[in-house]
């Protein structure tokens, strides 16, 4: 059923009205083409006309992200949404002011503040604080690897860990390194390349080489990890749905005192041989329910990049070969 809902947003701020309805409108048209809804406004009288759930939804949405404008120039597409899917999925006008929460979970790195975008990336971040070894799960473009990465980043810089280890298998698309072109390091940097763009957004281009050439931050394949013992280190382990048991447990073993490990993976995405059993789900079925081990599961509903993605990722779950 349609309907048309009225509302005014508080306190009225012309400026602020402005930055909420982005440049040409482009945030009410992406709330409109997410709600299905038409949105009208005179100032900071606003008119909502559609189904009536989508028309209150939006109505929490405007309100909501108002309130965020009150503390930021502006809130970036990607922000928006995931706060449209965190509204849609809650049915609750809660959310609106859930954007303090925010802020005990922000990261500090020299290049950038890193906050969490939506309650699933908080619950990350709680969990990593808490826990010594941190199971992250869920497809691309939840924030996995790169929440990881600043959490890393930020406990180096503030001497919470001595090192950072950031380390994949280099299996991937069905593709063997032997045919790629050049030496071991060129062969591996395509399968690295993720991890160092992850760094360099956070620490900075410079500082990640310096910490690199001072051995203070390691980017390496697996196979690299063999035989070694790190205290008082950040150790991520990313594509980990890629390994095979023995690996996963040659990795999960080899930390020591005071030191941090994440493993992210997707299990939609494995790439190993049929008759091999991933070493993540593996890991997953004897560690999970361990008291000191963290597991956070994210879903399509937590893709924070672009809305297609988002529709990719849920498409592929839908299908039914």
């Amino acid at each position: 059923m349609e309907q048309s809902l009225r509302f005014n947003l508080d306190p009225d701020d012309q400026d602020r009205v402005n930055r909420l309805c982005g440049p040409t409108n482009s945030t009410l048209k992406q709330i409109e083409g997410a709600l299905k809804i038409k949105i009208s406004n005179r100032g900071s009288k606003f008119k909502v006309k559609g189904n009536t759930q989508n028309t209150l939804a939006a109505e929490i949405v405007l309100k909501g992200l108002y309130q965020k404008l009150e503390k930021k120039i502006d809130v970036p597409p990607e922000e928006i949404h995931l706060y449209l899917r965190e509204v849609m999925n809650q049915d609750s006008s809660t959310v609106i002011s859930g954007d303090t929460s925010n802020e005990k979970f922000t990261l500090k790195t020299p290049k950038t503040l890193v906050s969490p975008k939506g309650k699933k990336q908080q619950q990350y971040l709680d969990v990593i604080s808490k826990k010594e070894l941190v199971f992250g799960i869920g497809p691309a473009g939840t924030g996995k690897t790169y929440l990881a990465v600043a959490s890393a980043v930020n406990e180096l810089i503030t001497g919470r860990v001595e090192k950072v280890v950031v380390t994949r298998p280099a299996v991937e698309a069905g593709e063997k390194l032997g045919f790629l072109p050049g030496d071991v390091s060129q062969k591996v940097d395509p399968y690295l390349r993720p991890l160092y763009d992850a760094l360099f957004q956070t620490l900075g281009f410079k500082e990640t080489n310096k910490y690199i050439e001072n051995n203070v931050i390691e980017i390496a394949p697996l196979a690299f990890m063999r035989g070694r013992t790190l205290n008082k280190s950040f150790i991520i382990l990313d594509e980990a749905q890629n390994t095979t048991q023995e690996q996963m447990k040659m990795f999960l073993t080899r930390f020591g005192y005071g030191s941090k490990v994440i493993v992210t993976g997707d299990l939609t995405q494995i790439d190993l041989p049929k008759d091999v059993k991933s070493g993540l789900i593996h890991a997953l079925d004897i560690l999970s329910k361990l008291e000191d081990v963290g597991l956070v599961r994210f879903s399509s509903k937590d893709v924070a990049r672009h809305a297609l993605v988002q529709k990719i990722v849920e498409a592929y779950e839908n299908f039914k070969s």
